[in-house]
């Protein structure tokens, strides 16, 4: 185990590759396809369907927030790929952390992902009943909603319990699917598009920096989800080649999807009616076409969306806390594997994430759970900093030695565009969700404790 007392000469050794387990009859490993669509489908979810009205009051400066966005994105990508070809095990963040800062980073890496995966999937289960909502009426009554909140939930972890294979078909068909209402807006609305509904460049009547500032906080926290192929690294085909180009290519894709998404809405629906809009791909659709079936279609779009979002965050919410259970830095219970994937950490994730649905509809106050979820935008980026922190500290041991001089700067450069997005990223969270967040925390120091001094005892 690491010595995280003093600083350690020779790189940590207790992170060294563990042997591969022997594959089961129902786990398959993800191709380049799937673990592409496992990114994409995680960093898309429902929140696509809102954004375009939620910046339309800045104007259309907020396309260059989110130009800037995307570059920061796909730093954090490619550092992601280069260190998923040094160590491709699964655990992502957690791993780079803990190899290159010892334990405890490795554990508050993990343990800042863990709480965001299924405090998310509360609340992306939360968000996809109002889509339901819209085909089946079921938010007259808080417990009608808080039982499809709950089954919505638990979709996706039957499916996570049938296995990897059926995880990945699921992610595969999911993605699929729902990028085909997207694109017809991204793509067809090209064709409606009309200069005239762009309103003003910079709406919000301050600096046009300002406004880039101002739209960026709203939007960036839509990345995030980059990392699911490294946190995912044991279950992908040749994860050295494969981890990487997914990464790059789900986050390119994304990229794409939000950007050209979002400029054809911003051409299809005026100005004035999109800053009040609740549906705008649906007045997109409805501009486009005539009709008012763009509701019904979006709300479907948006279903299978998160439930594809679900899908694969609850195999992500698992995968963490069974790598760090393997090097006894988590409960070992979550060690445990059936069929590919880690049963016991997706049991715990979906029980914790129901009971936190079930308080946010007896509580009667959105406010609590609202604020819950922006501590996840602050603890999903702990284990961003520490993962191109461990690729800034490979880099400055010269771990790179035998690799040209114009890759070593490629490499610096892109790690502190990566860090300094991460750094963007706890800013946007707010000062509240900081504070709130760092407190969540540093809640598993005990449990850090405990299970230090249990491996002291052992090792005794």
């Amino acid at each position: 185990m690491h010595d995280t007392g003093t600083v350690p000469a020779p790189a940590p050794q207790a992170a060294a590759p563990r042997p591969a387990a022997a594959p089961e009859k129902h786990t398959r490993r993800f191709g380049l396809p799937v673990a592409t669509a496992l990114v994409m489908g995680n960093i898309i979810g429902g929140g696509i369907f809102l954004l375009p009205a939620a910046v339309a009051p800045f104007g259309t400066v907020s396309l260059v927030a989110f130009a800037v966005l995307t570059a920061g994105a796909i730093a954090l990508a490619l550092v992601f790929g280069r260190l998923a070809h040094r160590d491709p095990r699964t655990g992502g963040p957690y791993v780079y952390a803990r190899e290159a800062f010892g334990d405890f980073a490795g554990f508050l890496a993990a343990w800042a992902y863990w709480i965001t995966t299924w405090v998310s999937n509360a609340a992306l289960a939360v968000a996809a009943v109002g889509y339901l909502d819209v085909l089946i009426p079921v938010n007259d009554h808080a417990w009608t909603a808080c039982l499809a909140a709950l089954v919505i939930q638990w979709l996706p972890a039957v499916s996570n319990f049938a296995g990897s294979r059926y995880v990945g078909a699921v992610q595969l068909v999911s993605t699929v699917l729902k990028f085909a209402p997207l694109l017809l807006v991204a793509v067809g609305g090209l064709f409606f598009f009309d200069a005239d509904n762009l309103g003003p460049f910079n709406a919000s009547g301050g600096s046009a920096l300002g406004a880039v500032s101002a739209s960026a906080a709203i939007l960036l926290f839509s990345y995030l989800g980059v990392e699911s192929a490294a946190v995912s690294a044991g279950e992908v085909r040749d994860p050295r080649r494969n981890v990487g180009r997914a990464t790059v290519i789900g986050t390119l894709g994304a990229a794409l999807v939000y950007l050209l998404g979002t400029f054809s809405v911003f051409g299809t629906v005026a100005h004035d009616r999109l800053v009040g809009s609740t549906a705008p791909f649906s007045d997109a659709v409805n501009a486009m076409f005539g009709g008012s079936w763009g509701g019904w279609a979006v709300a479907l779009a948006a279903l299978v969306s998160m439930t594809g979002c679900l899908n694969g965050w609850t195999l992500l919410s698992a995968q963490t806390p069974y790598a760090a259970a393997r090097d006894g830095l988590f409960p070992a219970a979550f060690a445990r594997k059936r069929r590919g994937v880690p049963t016991v950490g997706v049991g715990v994730t979906v029980v914790l994430a129901s009971l936190l649905t079930v308080y946010n509809y007896t509580a009667g106050s959105a406010r609590v759970f609202e604020i819950l979820v922006l501590v996840t935008t602050f603890t999903a980026t702990v284990p961003y900093l520490l993962a191109t922190a461990a690729q800034l500290f490979h880099l400055a041991r010269g771990e790179h030695e035998k690799v040209n001089r114009a890759r070593l700067v490629r490499d610096a450069v892109l790690a502190a565009l990566a860090f300094g997005f991460s750094l963007w990223l706890v800013a946007g969270a707010g000062y509240a969700a900081v504070y709130q967040g760092v407190l969540f925390l540093f809640a598993g120091v005990p449990v850090y404790a405990w299970l230090a001094a249990r491996r002291g005892r052992t090792a005794a």
